[in-house]
C-alpha cells in the first residue's frame, strides 16, 4: 500500500507540476499515514482511505502553490482542523513560516503530534479564536480551506494581515455570490482555476487585498 501510495503522489505531483525532493515525498506520506491511524479514534476527516487522502489532503493542499509566490514567508492558515493546507505547504516550502490555527483542542493535539513526528521546524500550532490571536508579527499570506464565507474570512482575519499581504482563499466552485458581496475596504485581484490530479470537482484560488 505505501508503495502505491507513493507512486499516487509523485505522479500526482508530476501532473500539478511540483518538484519535491524524496524526503519532502516521504514526509507527505507520513502525514497521511499519522492522520489515517488517527482518524480511526478521533475521526478528523470523513475520508478514511490513505488514497483518496493523497488526492483530497495532500495534492489539493499543494495545487496553489504555483500561485503563491515569495520566499520566507509568513503564512497563516486558519481553521487549519487536521492540518489542510498548512502542513503539505509547511513541507513542501520550508523556508516559509506557517501558523496552523484552530480553535479545536482535538485538532490542534493531533498537529502537535503530526509536528513532532515528521519535525517540522518552521511550523507553529495555535488553539485560539481567530478574532482573538493577536501574534507579535502579522502574515503576508492568510489562507483557509473551508474556514467561512470571504467576507467573514477577511472581517476575522484583517489584524493579522501585514501591509502587502494577501488573502488566499481555497474554495470548490467559482463564489460569485461570495465574491460579489465583499466590503468595500477590500477587492478580488484574482481568481485562479486549480486542477486537482484525482479530483473532480471544481477547485479555485481566490485573491483578496485591502483595496
Amino acid at each position: 500500500m505505501t508503495q502505491d501510495l507513493a507512486i499516487q503522489l509523485a505522479a500526482g505531483l508530476d501532473e500539478l507540476p511540483l518538484a519535491l525532493a524524496p524526503a519532502q515525498q516521504e514526509k507527505l506520506l507520513a502525514f497521511v499515514a499519522l492522520l489515517a491511524k488517527w482518524n480511526k479514534t478521533y475521526s478528523l476527516t470523513a475520508i478514511r482511505e490513505p488514497e483518496r487522502m493523497v488526492a483530497h489532503h495532500l495534492l489539493d493542499s499543494l495545487v496553489p502553490l504555483s500561485h503563491l509566490h515569495g520566499e520566507k514567508l509568513r503564512v497563516l492558515d486558519v481553521g487549519s482542523g487536521f492540518g489542510t493546507p498548512g502542513i503539505p505547504l509547511a513541507i513542501a516550502r520550508p523556508d516559509w513560516q506557517l501558523v496552523l490555527l484552530d480553535s479545536n483542542h482535538k485538532k490542534t493535539t493531533f498537529l502537535r503530534q503530526a509536528l513532532l513526528e515528521l519535525q517540522l521546524p518552521n511550523v507553529t500550532i495555535v488553539t485560539e479564536r481567530v478574532e482573538n490571536y493577536r501574534p507579535a508579527d502579522l502574515f503576508h499570506i492568510i489562507t483557509s480551506r473551508a474556514f467561512a464565507e470571504l467576507t467573514e474570512f477577511v472581517r476575522l482575519t484583517r489584524h493579522l494581515l501585514a501591509p502587502g499581504g494577501q488573502w488566499a482563499a481555497l474554495k470548490g466552485v467559482y463564489p460569485f455570490e461570495e465574491i460579489a458581496l465583499l466590503p468595500a475596504e477590500v477587492k478580488m485581484v484574482a481568481v485562479e482555476k486549480l486542477k486537482v490530479p484525482g479530483i473532480e470537482a471544481e477547485r479555485h484560488l481566490v485573491h483578496v487585498v485591502p483595496s
